[in-house]
């Protein structure tokens, strides 16, 4: 495609993604990071016998994260896979347990599956500065560095992790891939646009994050500044070799999940197909990026399918073997 086309369906992609019109976000007196020290389990409620909560105090957050995690009912070691929301990520719980059938999909499966909360339009990443709207966001540290020993200290992780995501989270599980490969033995993508390093890729995050009401620029800094490279995974694509790699996409086309229970037919056509042709069109453009290093990876183009959460259900259903492979092998 050419970069003027580029350009265009990123912005689209951009603007669909934040529905079009700011969110109205409160504007919490952002707290600073407590630098040192680790962080540490301030209490644990046991929802089911296979769902439990953690709150977390992050020096790195400077506050109290929760973070909830689907395990087995019985004990002994496990892997654990990291599975991050999209741009509306909310306090109370994961959209993946909200809006999908996860809990009961990996009932019996011998593995953790974490699921952060919060991290509305964060990309997971550590900010360079405190966002009057988004507050403290070091998430990178908070999910690379004090979360992964409380996770195998206090629900048996083996020590062996994957992770995953989708749309905002999907990008930001590439990001973590590319900056910590010795963290993770895979990375699993849906419906996402991994480029970050390109002006029309820095427009599409700069207004996500605008559209909650954040300024990019807080992030990763002006166009200019390297931190905008150094979270790129089209740049540090060499970081993902050996990597099990899974990246699968619709093609904007509505099919039978887009018009069942409420939801909205305008809505679909109007915000949901436009997003999912510019992930189709980035997802391509990686492929041929991975194909000109040599670097294997899994690419799944669905014949239908709209930017919606019907389909990552099935999306994460499709790879849940590949998934356990990267876990178990």
């Amino acid at each position: 495609m050419g970069r003027r086309f580029f350009a265009t369906a990123s912005l689209a992609l951009a603007l669909v993604l934040s529905g079009g019109v700011p969110s109205a976000v409160g504007a919490p007196i952002p707290a600073l990071p407590r630098p040192g020290g680790p962080a540490t389990v301030v209490s644990v409620d046991e929802l089911t016998p296979t769902r439990s909560a953690l709150f977390i105090d992050s020096p790195a957050m400077g506050r109290i994260v929760q973070v909830q995690v689907l395990h087995p009912a019985s004990e002994g070691p496990r892997p654990s896979f990291y599975l991050l929301d999209g741009v509306d990520s909310t306090d109370d719980e994961s959209s993946w347990t909200k809006k999908t059938d996860i809990v009961d999909f990996v009932a019996g499966k011998n593995v953790n599956v974490v699921l952060p909360v919060g991290g509305m339009a964060s990309y997971y990443t550590d900010w360079q500065k405190a966002d009057p709207a988004l507050g403290v966001n070091m998430w990178e540290t908070f999910l690379t560095k004090e979360l992964p020993p409380i996770i195998d200290g206090e629900m048996n992780g083996n020590g062996v992790r994957a992770i995953g995501g989708l749309s905002m989270g999907g990008q930001a599980a590439l990001i973590l891939t590319s900056r910590n490969p010795d963290l993770y033995r895979g990375s699993f993508v849906f419906s996402a646009c991994p480029n970050t390093g390109s002006p029309a890729s820095q427009n599409l995050v700069r207004v996500t994050v605008a559209s909650r009401g954040g300024d990019a620029t807080n992030m990763w800094g002006p166009a200019s500044d390297p931190d905008w490279q150094a979270h790129d995974p089209w740049t540090n694509a060499e970081r993902l070799r050996g990597k099990v790699l899974y990246m699968s996409v619709g093609n904007g086309v509505p099919g039978n999940n887009d018009f069942q229970g409420d939801i909205d037919a305008a809505t679909v056509l109007s915000e949901g197909a436009p997003l999912e042709v510019g992930a189709l069109i980035c997802t391509k453009e990686f492929q041929s990026r991975l194909d000109s290093l040599g670097i294997p990876a899994q690419f799944v183009y669905r014949p239908i399918g709209t930017h919606s959460w019907p389909y990552w259900q099935d999306d994460l259903h499709d790879a849940w073997p590949t998934i356990e492979r990267a876990l178990t092998s």
